[in-house]
C-alpha cells in the first residue's frame, strides 16, 4: 500500500521537540539556573529557620543585588570580548568623589552624585579608548587602571581629608534625596527589602532587552565573537566597546551610591576584590571568557548563587572562610560546563 504524503502545513512533532530542546540546552544560563536551584534547596534543608524566612531572603537578595548590578555590566562587556578589572576600584573612587564634594565643598549629595557619575563615565571612556588605541588586551589596561584609580583615590582623599574614610554623610545636605532613590526599603510583611533589589532587576531587564531585542545586542555578540566580521558589515566596534566600558563604570557608580545611602559613609577601599567576584559570577552564569556568548540573566543567576551561599553559610553556622573554597570550585566547574556548552553550540552551527 502506498504511503500517503503528509498534508501541507503539518509539522513533524519530533522535529519541533528536538528544536525546542536544543534551544533550551544551548541557553548560556542553563547551568546557573540548575546551580541556583540546588543551592537554594541545600540551604533550605540545612538552615531552614533563617534561610527561608523573609528576613533571610531579603539578606541574600541584598547581597546578590550589589554584586548583580556589577555582574550584569561585566557580562555585557565580556560578551563584547573585553574585561574590566577596574570596576571594583571605580566603586571606591565614585564614592570618594561624592563624599569629598559634599563634606569639603558643601555640594548637596544628589549634585555631587551627578559629578561622581560624570567622573566615573570619564574613567570608563578612557579605559575603552586606551584599549582601542593601544590594541593591548583589556585585561592589562584595566589592571593598570585598577591600581591607578585605587592609588589616586586613597592619595587624594587622604590629602584632602587626612583619612581614607568619610563618615556621617547622613548629615550632609541632600542625603534624604539620595536615601530615597538608592537606600529606601520596601516593606513586605514587616520585613524591609532594599530598593537595590529593584535596581538590580530593572538593570537586568534592560540589559536583556538590549541583548535580545535591540540591534546593538547583535552588535555586542558580533563584536565579541568575530570583531573583524562585525566591522565588515558596518558595526561600529570601537565605539561599541568604549560604550560598554562606560556601562561598567555606570554600574560601579550605581553600587557606590547604593552602599553610601545604606552605610552613610564612603571608604576608599570599598569594592576591593569585587572585580574578580563579578567575573566569577558572570562565568558561573554561562558567559564565555572568549566573548560572543552569554546573557544578562546568567549574570543575575550567578550573583544570586553568590548571595545565597554568602548568607546561607552564616545561617548554617559554617565558617565563612569556606566561602572562598566554594567560589574557586564553582569557577572551575563553570568554565568546564561553559566549554562543553560552547562545543555543543559550535557543532550545532555546522
Amino acid at each position: 500500500m502506498a504511503t500517503t504524503a503528509p498534508a501541507t502545513g503539518t509539522r513533524d512533532e519530533r522535529l519541533v521537540e528536538t528544536g525546542w530542546l536544543k534551544r533550551v540546552l544551548s541557553r548560556p544560563e542553563l547551568g546557573a539556573a540548575g546551580g541556583a536551584i540546588l543551592v537554594w534547596v541545600f540551604f533550605a534543608i540545612v538552615a531552614p529557620e533563617g534561610f527561608l524566612s523573609l528576613r533571610g531572603t531579603a539578606s541574600y537578595l541584598e547581597v546578590s543585588s550589589h554584586l548583580g548590578i556589577l555582574a550584569i555590566a561585566v557580562a555585557l562587556l565580556m560578551i563584547g570580548g573585553e574585561f574590566d578589572l577596574s570596576i571594583g576600584s571605580m566603586l571606591g573612587f565614585a564614592g570618594a568623589v561624592m563624599a569629598i564634594l559634599s563634606t569639603e565643598a558643601g555640594f548637596p549629595l544628589y549634585l555631587s552624585a551627578l559629578v561622581a557619575l560624570a567622573a566615573a563615565l570619564a574613567v570608563g571612556f578612557i579605559n575603552g579608548y586606551m584599549v582601542i588605541r593601544t590594541k593591548l588586551p583589556s585585561f592589562i589596561i584595566t589592571l593598570a587602571s585598577l591600581f591607578i584609580i585605587r592609588g589616586l583615590t586613597i592619595g587624594i582623599t587622604r590629602l584632602i581629608t587626612s583619612r581614607t574614610q568619610i563618615g556621617s554623610l547622613d548629615d550632609a545636605p541632600g542625603y534624604a534625596v539620595l536615601d530615597f532613590i538608592f537606600g529606601a526599603d520596601i516593606t513586605i510583611a514587616g520585613v524591609g527589602f532594599p530598593i537595590s533589589i529593584l535596581w538590580w532587576l530593572a538593570f537586568a531587564a534592560l540589559a536583556t532587552w538590549v541583548l535580545l531585542r535591540m540591534p546593538v545586542g547583535n552588535w555586542i555578540f558580533g563584536a565579541g565573537g568575530a570583531a573583524e566580521a562585525a566591522r565588515n558589515i558596518g558595526v561600529p566596534v570601537n565605539r561599541l566597546k568604549i560604550g560598554l566600558f562606560m556601562v561598567t563604570a555606570f554600574a560601579a557608580w550605581l553600587v557606590a551610591m547604593i552602599q553610601i545611602a545604606v552605610v552613610k559613609s564612603a571608604d576608599t577601599l570599598r569594592g576591593e576584590g569585587q572585580e574578580f567576584i563579578a567575573i566569577i559570577a558572570v562565568v558561573i552564569g554561562g558567559t564565555l571568557l572568549t566573548g560572543g556568548y552569554g546573557s544578562a540573566v546568567g549574570a543575575v543567576l550567578g550573583a544570586l548563587i553568590f548571595g545565597m551561599v554568602r548568607q546561607g553559610i552564616v545561617f548554617a553556622g559554617v565558617d565563612a572562610d569556606w566561602f572562598l573554597v566554594f567560589m574557586g570550585a564553582m569557577l572551575i566547574i563553570a568554565v568546564l560546563v561553559n566549554n562543553f556548552i560552547r562545543r555543543q553550540v559550535e557543532e550545532a552551527r555546522k
